[in-house]
Order: C-alpha cells, then sequence, then structure tokens
C-alpha cells in the first residue's frame, strides 16, 4: 500500500519527486508557485531542478528552482518585501529625497540633478531587488568611462547609498548594494587641495596690494585669508553681519546662484556653520576699509529679504562664488608671471583650506577651529584640512623639547 502511494507523487521527466508548489512544464522547464506576504499568488521558473542539473542545450544560465524557493521561503519568514516592491531605483531615490524636508536649496538642486539623470539612463528603471553589488561597481565604472568627474559620482554615491539603506530597513531589500567605498571602485583622481605656506600667502597679497587692476579686490582676498569663510558666506555678507562693537563677524546664511542663474538665501552649508567668527585687530581694521570704501547706491540689491551686501559688481549688483573663481584666476596668472615662486592652483577654497592649516599650525584647539570653520565633523577639521608635513612634525617636537 505504501508502495502504490509513493508512485502517485508527481515527479519529473527524471523520475525525481517533485515538492509541494513545483511542477514540470511539456518543455521541460520547472516553475515553482508560493503565496507572497500580500497574499498574492506569485510564479518562479527555471531550466534546472538542482544546482547539479546540467542547463538544456540552448539555454541561458540560471538559478536553480530550489535555490529560489529556498530564498523565497526565507523572505518571507523574515518579512521581507517580494520583489523590492517592485520599487525601481529612480522610484527609491524619489522616496529617500521627499522625506528631505529639512534640506538646503542647494542640496535640493542636488537632488534634482539626479532624478533627472535618471530619467534617461536605463540604471533608473531596474527594480531594486534586480541590483546586485557587482551591478552598482559596473554603473559607477561606467560613469568614469563616460568621462564623469569622480566628485561627480561621489556625489551620486552620497545620495544613492543611504537610499538602498532605508529600503534595508524598511525591509525591501536584505543587503545594501551600494555598501561600499567608492574609491575602491574608481580611482579619486580629485586634485589635491592646495594650501599656501604663510610666506606665499604674504607674498601674494602683496602683490595684490600694489598691482593697479586688481588692488580692489585686495579687502576682499585678505578676508578669506584670515577668516576662513566660505565663498559663498563672503558674497552674503551684509552690513547687518558686521558688528565692530564687538568684533564680531555673524555668518547664519550664504548667497548662492541656481542653475537658473537666479540668486537665492540658503541656510549655512551644516548647522555648525552659523557661527560668530572673532575679529583680529587686521580683520578689523580690513572691515572698516570695506564699509567706508563700499559706494553708496540708490537701488540696493534685495534678495530673499537681504539688503545691504558688501561686496558689489561693476553692475552694482551682488557678486558669487564663480565671479570670484575668474578673478582669482586671473590674479594667479597675473602673480605667477612676474612671480619667481609660482603658485600652483589658488581659489577662494584655497584661501579657506590656508586659513585652517595655518591655525591648526599654530596649535589652535580643535574644537575652537571646528567652530571657526564651522565644520559639521571634527574629522573634517582635524583629518581634511590640516595639512601638516613632516617638517611641522619636526618643527613642534622642537617645541615642546624647549618647553621642557
Amino acid at each position: 500500500m505504501g508502495e502504490k502511494k509513493a508512485n502517485l507523487k508527481r515527479r519529473d521527466k527524471k523520475g525525481r519527486v517533485l515538492r509541494m508548489g513545483e511542477n514540470q512544464r511539456k518543455d521541460g522547464r520547472y516553475a515553482y508557485v508560493y503565496t507572497d506576504s500580500f497574499g498574492k499568488q506569485k510564479f518562479v521558473y527555471s531550466w534546472k531542478l538542482e544546482p547539479t542539473d546540467p542547463l538544456p542545450a540552448g539555454c541561458r544560465p540560471c538559478v536553480a528552482l530550489r535555490v529560489k524557493e529556498q530564498e523565497i521561503q526565507r523572505d518571507i519568514c523574515d518579512g521581507i518585501i517580494p520583489n523590492g516592491g517592485d520599487m525601481t531605483v529612480k522610484g527609491l531615490l524619489q522616496k529617500y529625497i521627499s522625506m528631505k524636508i529639512t534640506a538646503s536649496e542647494s542640496s535640493k538642486s542636488v537632488y534634482s540633478w539626479i532624478i533627472k539623470s535618471l530619467d534617461v539612463d536605463p540604471f533608473g528603471n531596474i527594480r531594486i531587488d534586480k541590483i546586485k553589488k557587482s551591478d552598482a561597481k559596473l554603473w559607477y565604472i561606467n560613469m568614469r568611462n563616460e568621462e564623469k568627474k569622480y566628485k561627480t559620482i561621489s556625489t551620486i554615491h552620497n545620495v544613492v547609498k543611504p537610499a538602498f539603506k532605508m529600503a534595508v530597513e524598511d525591509d525591501w531589500l536584505r543587503k545594501n548594494p551600494f555598501d561600499f567605498k567608492l574609491s575602491e571602485v574608481i580611482q579619486n583622481d580629485t586634485e589635491k587641495k592646495q594650501v599656501l605656506s604663510e610666506e606665499q600667502k604674504a607674498n601674494f597679497l602683496d602683490f595684490i596690494k600694489n598691482d593697479n587692476c586688481f588692488n580692489k579686490y585686495y579687502d576682499a582676498v585678505f578676508l578669506l585669508f584670515n577668516t576662513g569663510m566660505r565663498i559663498s558666506e563672503l558674497c552674503g555678507l551684509t552690513f547687518k553681519d558686521i558688528d565692530l562693537e564687538k568684533r564680531i563677524i555673524h555668518i547664519d546664511h550664504q548667497l548662492l546662484r541656481d542653475r537658473n542663474m537666479h540668486y537665492f538665501i540658503d541656510e549655512p552649508k551644516s548647522r555648525n556653520g552659523i557661527r560668530d567668527i572673532p575679529m583680529t585687530d587686521e580683520v578689523y581694521a580690513c572691515l572698516k576699509r570695506i564699509i567706508w570704501k563700499r559706494k553708496k547706491i540708490k537701488i540696493e540689491p534685495m534678495i530673499d529679504g537681504y539688503s545691504g551686501f558688501l561686496f558689489l559688481s561693476r553692475n552694482n549688483d551682488v557678486t558669487n562664488r564663480y565671479v570670484w573663481d575668474m578673478r582669482f584666476s586671473n590674479m594667479k596668472k597675473k602673480y605667477n608671471s612676474e612671480s619667481k615662486q609660482r603658485i600652483v592652483q589658488l581659489t577662494p577654497h584655497v584661501c579657506r583650506h590656508t586659513f585652517c592649516t595655518n591655525m591648526a599650525k599654530c596649535g589652535m584647539n580643535p574644537k575652537i577651529l571646528q567652530y571657526i570653520m564651522g565644520h559639521a565633523d571634527i574629522a573634517i577639521t582635524m583629518n581634511y584640512y590640516t595639512h601638516i608635513n613632516g617638517e611641522d612634525a619636526k618643527e613642534e617636537l622642537k617645541r615642546i623639547e624647549k618647553i621642557g
């Protein structure tokens, strides 16, 4: 009786007993039917029942049916939403970005650019559960082959990685395929930030001060070199931000320009960006000159309720990062043509790096330096901006030895 009952069990063409939900079609393909966590009936297929089965001639490589069954049952037991909730890469990023309600305008601009780029990138339409780590890495490699800069790819990675982390936390995925360091996949060819020595800084400032063409920019350049301000913060400075009595520069906003060439006021890059920068005697004197020289005009430019900007263009409009980048480029060219000590890189941000590095070399308390710079993380102050080398270490040891 038991033998007769065993013979009634469903078998495949090789005589193997098929489990509940399994069957083999006339063309030889195996199928498995199951009910997902939403109560919907689903099917998966494979040309192989077991991993050791040979692949039929002319068929594409595939995962064995029983391997797929194990993955399905494990996901159901662990509460993993089947098929990644049918969410595409673009859909996932849109959901992630929609929750960034406190993001700055500049961050929103970056998010918008990433979504638009996925409109024309086939990768954006792939279902998230279909993406493996190798696919993610290959996506970045292809971007690099298309001559996208490392910094651009890094910007994308810094949004995509946390978006997929959210998908894991929400049980749409078991693993985050973007959980890796970008530098391990593509080479970081970002040009290393240059820092000017005190001698280089002094020589450059002296050159600007005595140049008939560029001396009008001297005070602004001096301010950048001696406060560590971001250029967007400098462009946003108004009369109200300068407290000459208390000798403090209030930083609570920045002036930016979007892709449509429209100016807007935004919060500082991070919460730590809101700060009061104390004035040294030289910075105090510099700001007094700036305020005294600043021309009076009938119609002040007004940006999002802010007016009285300290730095105006020739047309009595506000200035921006791109204007100052061009000015610095022209100043560097002329300086290098007349000086034996050439400067390789010079931008407003180099001034910021230089200030932070020189303050670190002078032994300023790292937490105080972090505050003045407006860094969100002390690690940025300690590791990224402090370009201290072997010679600096020798000098510091000599100084400590003398104290001892």
